[in-house]
């Protein structure tokens, strides 16, 4: 079936739903709204009573809606769930929970994520000068940067996860749409929460809530949390942390003043530390495609048969060189996760140091009018020791004879890099309804400023002892002089990259909806926003460009100096055919700013990205509200698409990662459709489904290939071909299902409830440029818990459990990179032509190299309430 008729088939479903929904036999006028304490502890629907599924009221819009009669397709995870999936920070998410959101590590590190949704997912947001495509938001404060994202989470009421552009409503650069987490707030009354756990890898957890009660209309809540992990596998080098580990701390305070009636404001100020490593970059297979040595993979003539080495979409005209075998000690493993790597490397934990003040004030003037103001600073300092690749990575080991102690031959990419983030926003909003219009407008501004450097040195060395035997050291790196702005992890080392960016953003936005019947509701809105990067590449490749003017100009140096304009309108009609079903249709626009790469020695610029949204969706409550539906349909076109070219080129004492991004022509391509079910057929048992189609399609990029010989030499052939680039971290199916079960109370009150989570994803890429995909993904995850188990006090409670994610220890490269296993491809800005890149030759072949997904975690944990 092709994907028009999917689409089709979608719309006629949903039209089909409508009408049978609207039908007497179905349509029902009961609501059962759940108290603001059940629906914090259990925005998905609750399994308590079998009363029906309750009411779940959402912030999308800037008011409190129910989401059942938002006409945006919004997925909630609330607090309990996030307790029984025991997901303690962001990356827990990429499990699959909701299909429609994705989440992955940057490379192997846990201290960066890509954040996903509808196919808008970056390959390189770790960038300074470029956005994200996906807005992340807490407590209505725009985060700039995908660093510092994986810290703990505090106490947080409920994640929305809001699909499609949101431009009209939430800050900057949400083409994809916003993943949006709104903190618990003081409640004015003493009480709280004292939580531990332990498990198996050494993991431990602990956090403390507490409520203090209201003193002259001051509210307070403090948060202290505290996660810990061993290592997953361990580093055979002496004194060298493994990998996979992570040791976070977090603490924030909120808070509330309520003066006069009318008035509230939200202080809070958080600070968070979190220590990893990243997870281990396995060697998966060798010399997969069956590349042959010399300048025999070649076309025009014909490629040897069983040899599928072909430089992705290219026509190349020859490669040279020779298939390096494996060197002694090297483990080829694409089947499960090593707990032990085959050669020791220096590792040290990177540090990620988040803080943030944030201010909301609202003022009730009128039963027509709030006013609001949104204020808040945010920083994020990040030291990177990223070693995950080991020997598995360019540079691949040369094993020879003339690896000698006293020259051994050099490996081991260590990837280390420091960023510095300061942000401030600034929003006004007056949100209110007046006669058969709701209304929100705003202003909006954001200033940052980014800096960064990195450098990637080899650190170990092989000498040679037999075919069959060799020593591995570790070779001394990082040991030059020093510029007083590098940070501490690229301290002595030849400078790969050094940059420097400010990023501002002004907007005015509005969005009104006329309620024309009590059944037809018409929105409008827009936003206008005005965007400035000022950025400048102050080293590469070792070298200074402020010093040396000469070698910047001869590479083709451009200071960023960037300024884009953008109306983003939007326009809504839904119709409610009863009080319980819902339909829409959207049409949305959305944009993302441009930037410039700085792992290009020329500082590569590329330009903005806009989407527009065309979307139907039904949401529905039906047989008294013990099932509900919603579903949508979205057709998405995106035009200057950003793409990435990325290579990693090996030098006498280092390695530079060359990544180009470029705006691909024509139109991209996303179609989707969404199913969320959620069934309550008995007392107690609540059922949950969600499914997520999304197809992709980049239109062919024609890319300009130079042709250099092994010595490094241009020979003067070149070819423009039509190269395929693809959607990052995208799985055309997914799906997620869950079962809640809540037993009939026991002795004494307490209360037993089991939940279950299966979680599957289509296989996917893990590159732009390449085609080899990862690992199709089927997760579980369980718990059992004990509720409300009395303490001898009314209100002293506990609660316990067990837990395992990844219960049947499903192991699965969720990353695939196939760089090491084709003929290299390297960028070369020198030339000044944009989209130029040069056929490397055959001496890095090894095979493809990748990373598993956390192995199966169990443990037992404890909450008391107070």
């Amino acid at each position: 079936m092709t994907f028009n008729h999917q689409i089709r088939a979608g719309l006629l479903v949903g039209a089909g739903a409508i009408a049978l929904a609207a039908s007497p036999a179905f349509a029902q006028s009961s609501i059962s709204v759940a108290p603001a304490d059940e629906q914090a502890a259990d925005v998905s629907g609750g399994t308590g009573s079998n009363s029906g599924l309750t009411e779940i009221v959402v912030t999308a819009t800037k008011r409190e809606t129910n989401l059942q009669k938002t006409p945006i397709s919004i997925s909630v995870m609330g607090a309990e769930t996030i307790k029984e999936r025991k997901v303690q920070s962001l990356l827990d998410l990429a499990d699959g929970g909701v299909p429609s959101l994705r989440v992955a590590t940057f490379e192997a590190r846990q201290s960066a994520l890509t954040i996903g949704i509808r196919g808008i997912v970056p390959l390189d947001a770790n960038q300074p000068a470029r956005e994200q495509g996906v807005g992340v938001y807490i407590d209505g404060v725009y985060l700039g940067r995908q660093h510092g994202l994986n810290t703990g989470l505090f106490d947080i009421e409920r994640v929305e996860v809001l699909k499609g552009p949101q431009g009209t409503l939430f800050g900057r650069n949400t083409e994809g749409g916003a993943l949006s987490l709104v903190s618990k707030t003081p409640t004015g009354e003493f009480g709280g929460s004292i939580d531990g756990g332990v498990g198996n890898i050494g993991s431990r957890n602990a956090a403390l809530h507490l409520n203090l009660p209201k003193f002259a209309g001051f509210s307070i809540k403090l948060d202290g949390v505290y996660q810990h992990q061993d290592a997953i596998t361990k580093n055979p080098l002496a004194d060298q942390a493994g990998w996979g580990y992570f040791n976070r701390k977090g603490f924030r305070a909120a808070v509330r003043w309520q003066p006069v009636d009318g008035v509230t404001n939200d202080f809070s100020y958080d600070v968070a530390r979190d220590e990893n490593t990243p997870f281990y970059s396995q060697l998966l297979n060798y010399n997969p495609n069956n590349c042959l040595s010399g300048g025999t993979n070649k076309a025009p003539i014909a490629i040897p048969s069983g040899s599928t080495c072909v430089t992705p979409g290219t026509a190349f005209t020859g490669t040279q060189g020779t298939i390096k075998p494996l060197a002694p000690g090297i483990v080829v493993n694409g089947n499960s996760l090593m707990r032990t790597a085959d050669i020791g490397v220096p590792q040290r934990n990177s540090v990620d140091k988040t803080h943030g003040f944030t201010n909301v004030l609202k003022w009730k003037v009128s039963p027509e009018i709030e006013l609001r103001s949104i204020t808040a600073w945010r920083g994020v300092d990040v030291q990177q020791w990223d070693n995950s690749g080991g020997a598995h990575r360019v540079p691949v080991i040369n094993y020879t004879t003339a690896c000698t102690d006293a020259s051994p031959c050099a490996f081991s990419r260590y990837s280390l890099a420091d960023l510095r983030q300061r942000q401030f926003s600034q929003e006004f909003q007056a949100v209110g309804t007046v006669g058969s219009v709701d209304y929100v407008a705003g202003l909006y501004y954001f200033n940052e400023h980014v800096s960064d450097d990195a450098a990637t040195p080899n650190s170990m060395g092989a000498v040679y002892v037999s075919p069959t035997e060799a020593k591995y050291v570790t070779i001394p790196f990082c040991t030059g002089s020093t510029p007083a702005f590098v940070g501490k992890a690229v301290n002595g080392c030849s400078i790969d990259r050094a940059s420097q960016v400010t990023s501002k953003s002004y907007a005015v936005y509005g969005q009104a909806t006329w309620n024309a019947t009590e059944a037809l509701h018409i929105t409008l809105g827009g936003r206008y926003t005005w965007d400035e990067k000022q950025g400048d590449l102050t080293w590469s490749r070792n070298i200074n460009y402020a010093v040396n003017t000469a070698a910047a100009a001869a590479n083709g140096y451009q200071r960023l100096d960037k300024k884009w304009r953008r109306f983003n309108p939007m326009a809504t009609v839904a119709y409610d055919f009863n009080d319980d079903v819902h339909g829409y249709v959207k049409y949305s626009t959305g944009y993302r700013a441009g930037g410039a790469s700085s792992r290009t020695s020329n500082y590569q610029a590329f330009n903005p990205e806009d989407v527009k949204n065309y979307e139907v969706g039904l949401k529905a409550d039906l047989f008294n509200r013990h099932a509900r539906i919603n579903l949508a349909a979205y057709m998405m076109d995106r035009k200057g698409s950003q793409v990435d070219l990325s290579t990693i080129q090996p030098t006498a004492t280092g390695n530079f990662n060359n990544l180009v991004t470029f705006n691909a022509p024509g139109t991209t391509k996303i179609r989707g459709i969404e199913a969320d079910l959620t069934i309550k057929p008995i007392e107690g048992l609540k059922i949950d489904l969600s499914y997520a189609y999304t197809y992709t399609d980049i239109p062919a990029v024609p890319v300009t290939y130079r042709e250099f010989t092994s010595a490094g030499v241009a020979t003067g052939n070149s070819t423009t071909v039509l190269q395929k680039f693809y959607i990052v971290y995208t799985p055309r199916n997914a799906a997620s299902a869950a079962i809640d079960y809540e037993f009939p109370q026991i002795l004494g009150g307490a209360r037993p409830k089991f939940h279950i989570d299966a979680n599957y994803s289509q296989a996917t890429q893990s590159f732009d440029q390449f085609a080899t995909k990862a690992d199709a993904s089927f997760i579980v995850n369980a718990r059992l818990s004990l509720l409300d188990i009395g303490l001898g006090g009314n209100a002293n409670k506990m609660n316990i459990g067990v837990w395992s994610r990844n219960l049947f220890n499903n192991q699965l490269v969720y990353r695939r990179d196939p760089s090491n296993s084709l003929p290299a491809v390297q960028s070369t800005a020198a030339s000044g032509v944009p989209n130029v890149v040069v056929i490397g030759n055959n001496g890095n072949i090894l095979g493809d190299y990748g990373n598993f997904n956390m192995p199966r975690t169990f443990g037992i944990d404890a909450s008391i309430k107070f």
